[in-house]
């Protein structure tokens, strides 16, 4: 919880509760949450959370560049602490949504052909190894 407060003063946010826990909350779920995910996480430790706080504490996040906004369907937004650039699978069969470490020429370049670059995205989609295990292929 210290390294979160710390994180939150560093980028100018005071450290308020929900703030702390919805930090904690993406450190500890790795799977890319949604709004409505994080909510239901969160419901029974702080009962007068609303989504709205959630809204508005992920944008917040978002301005100050502690995590990242992945919308790889086109139907949801998945919030993710990990804000380097790195890629994704999205899993065809289960719908969830995990790191890809992979090498990446481009992903640190602030230039592409003299184009300035300010956001980068890159994402897979298939079948993730536990749904292809569960159906006895590797």
């Amino acid at each position: 919880m210290k390294r979160f407060k710390e994180t939150l003063q560093a980028r100018g946010l005071k450290p308020t509760y929900p703030r702390l826990r919805i930090l904690e909350y993406l450190g500890k779920h790795e799977d890319h949450p949604t709004v409505e995910m994080i909510y239901e996480g969160l419901i029974r430790q702080i009962p007068t959370i609303s989504k709205t706080t959630i809204y508005n504490t992920l944008n917040a996040f978002l301005e100050k560049g502690i995590i990242q906004a992945i919308t790889i369907t086109g139907t949801e937004t998945r919030y993710d602490l990990r804000n380097l650039p790195h890629h994704h699978l999205l899993c065809k069969r289960c719908g969830k949504i995990i790191d890809i470490d992979i090498h990446c020429p481009y992903a640190d370049q602030r230039k592409i052909d003299g184009h300035q670059i300010e956001e980068r995205h890159g994402y897979f989609k298939g079948i993730c190894r536990e749904c292809l295990k569960k159906r006895g292929k590797r």
